[in-house]
């Protein structure tokens, strides 16, 4: 019995050796018919070109969430596709709960800086017409698509913007305040103390910041040594130097806050995930309080004051 089982060992280990041979005759073949193949000056040994082959004929490897619509460098008015994340980080765990499903969404580039001149039309202020005004699945405002000189862009719309509207965009600070209308966007150092202003740009050529959510505004208080100083809708005050851009009016879309959903299948039409059932106890944070307003926000670098005898 011992003879018979090491006989038949001896033979399935000759039967091994024979096709790893013959697996090892088919692969150096393979490989001399891809040498010959892709061109016949590629000088490669068998190792390199294995691995050469294999990212050949692998398919790339790639960020599953790769966010392409973010990386474009040429503005764009056309609707870009987006790809969901499910609040999932780049390595693919949930950083941010309650979000996952929904109607699909395309992204449209706003221009958040008004003030953006053409090439060989600086310092002039230009006038644009709206277009269009609509709803935006990406942000609660409404948008507005605006056209001028040789371009259209896309903006966020104000209160009471309508299609045929002109609207007018001037970087000029004059000795009077200015007399503008809804829509206009003008350096906060030209408006009139008392201004209702939204998309606040709090450095100049930057781009708008703050107060761009539906139905907000900002109040322009007083204007201080080439700055002005503004009131976000928290009641938060900020200054800003006088050169930076904002625009006259309230936010499109005042009722958002109103709306209701109705149902839950609205909620996940809207990309929002029920929240677990399990009971939580309500902690500190739970209840009202009553806090002093915090202190005013600069954004302006001022010299330090000093001591003078």
């Amino acid at each position: 019995m011992a003879v018979s089982l090491l006989s038949r060992a001896l033979g399935l280990l000759s039967v091994s050796s024979q096709t790893a041979a013959l697996s090892q005759a088919v692969h150096r073949t393979g490989l001399l018919c891809w040498r010959a193949v892709l061109s016949p000056h590629f000088q490669m040994c068998p190792a390199q070109l294995t691995l050469f082959c294999r990212g050949f004929l692998t398919s790339a490897s790639r960020c599953a969430t790769d966010p392409r619509w973010k990386l474009r460098t040429k503005y764009t008015i056309t609707p870009l596709r987006m790809k969901k994340t499910g609040g999932r980080d780049h390595t693919g765990r949930i950083r941010v709960h309650g979000i996952g499903g929904g109607h699909k969404q395309r992204y449209r580039m706003i221009d958040f800086q008004r003030l953006r001149y053409e090439s060989g039309k600086e310092q002039v202020p230009f006038e644009e017409k709206v277009i269009q005004v609509r709803y935006d699945p990406c942000r609660s405002a409404d948008i507005a698509l605006v056209a001028g000189g040789q371009r259209k862009r896309w903006i966020i719309a104000t209160e009471n913007m309508q299609e045929g509207d002109v609207i007018k965009t001037s970087g000029h600070i004059g000795r009077m305040a200015v007399l503008a209308k809804e829509g206009d966007a003008h350096p906060v150092g030209a408006l009139p103390v008392g201004t209702l202003i939204n998309n606040l740009e709090v450095v100049p050529g930057k781009g708008a910041q703050y107060i761009r959510a539906a139905g907000t505004c900002g109040v322009l208080l007083r204007k201080v040594n080439g700055t002005a100083i503004i009131q976000l809708p928290s009641k938060r005050q900020v200054q800003v130097l006088e050169t930076c851009v904002a625009t006259v009016g309230r936010v499109s879309n005042i009722d958002h806050n109103k709306r209701i959903l109705g149902k839950a299948g609205r909620s996940r039409w809207l990309g929002i995930r029920p929240s677990s059932g399990k009971w939580h106890r309500k902690g500190g944070w739970a209840g009202r309080k009553i806090r002093p307003l915090p202190p005013m926000m600069s954004y302006v670098n001022l010299p330090p004051v000093t001591a003078t005898t």
